[in-house]
């Protein structure tokens, strides 16, 4: 009996194994096509049409934004692929990463009581950011065929005005997390604290040093990521913040 179950076992971790480098292989796959796509349109159009870009404007053209967007693509993949998990591939290919998978893949892990970088969180957060990824295409579809219709209500003074509040209104719903005790099988207390180091650099180098964060986001972030973890750690091991298993109710000690 105890062997069959060890076979059962090794069996299920096989399986688990190569639906995993499955993924990876679809993932890349898949990345890579991206790519080409994106590089390869614009190359094909100015073949077809005989244009030879200037190098030279385009790598100066190019230098400050790579500066700033490199920074702040490595800072997403280290900090979302986490959450992600396995949809980190289409979350990225896709976009709309921190506006729109983000609270997505959040919001499905909440509801569905589930843990990030386990088999079922990566499984339910897989699902929802394909969905968002479809529902977006459809929505992006009808926008183009009714562009014109309603371009008289789109060019509505309060209609632009309302726009303005959309990003504003998702960071303050990812933002809630940080408020809610819940986090998956576990109640988490006073996580709000490990956000406190983060303001505290934030605001001392916006009004003190007067560092201009708009232009240097990428590199905070990547800057507050192990900061983030440290504080965390250590506010943990004070027991300032507390982790209670919501099925036991009992409190997960320090190491």
């Amino acid at each position: 009996m105890k062997e069959s179950a060890i076979k059962e076992t090794a069996a299920r971790l096989d399986d688990n194994k190569k639906y995993i480098n499955s993924m990876h292989r679809i993932g890349r796959i898949g990345s890579v096509i991206s790519l080409m796509f994106m590089m390869g349109i614009p190359l094909v159009v100015s073949m077809i049409f005989g244009l030879k870009p200037n190098w030279t404007t385009v790598a100066s053209s190019a230098s400050g934004l790579l500066a700033m967007f490199i920074p702040v693509a490595l800072s997403e993949v280290l900090s979302y692929s986490p959450i992600f998990g396995i949809g980190s591939y289409i979350a990225f290919i896709t976009g709309n990463v921190g506006n729109l998978k983000l609270p997505v893949a959040i919001n499905t892990l909440q509801l569905a009581d589930a843990q990030q970088s386990t088999d079922k969180g990566d499984t339910l957060v897989t699902i929802a950011v394909c969905v968002s990824s479809i529902i977006t295409m459809i929505i992006i579809f009808i926008g183009v065929l009714l562009l014109v219709p309603l371009k008289p209500v789109l060019s509505n003074p309060y209609v632009q005005t309302s726009t303005l509040y959309i990003l504003p209104a998702l960071l303050g719903s990812l933002a809630i997390s940080a408020f809610t005790p819940r986090t998956g099988k576990y109640n988490i207390s006073n996580k709000v604290l490990a956000v406190i180091p983060m303001i505290i650099v934030l605001a001392v180098a916006k009004y003190l040093v007067h560092i201009e964060i708009s232009k240097v986001q990428g590199i905070f972030i990547v800057f507050m990521i192990p900061v983030t973890i440290f504080t965390s750690k250590l506010l943990y091991k004070k027991k300032l913040i507390k982790v209670v298993d919501r099925e036991t109710n009992k409190q997960e000690m320090p190491e």
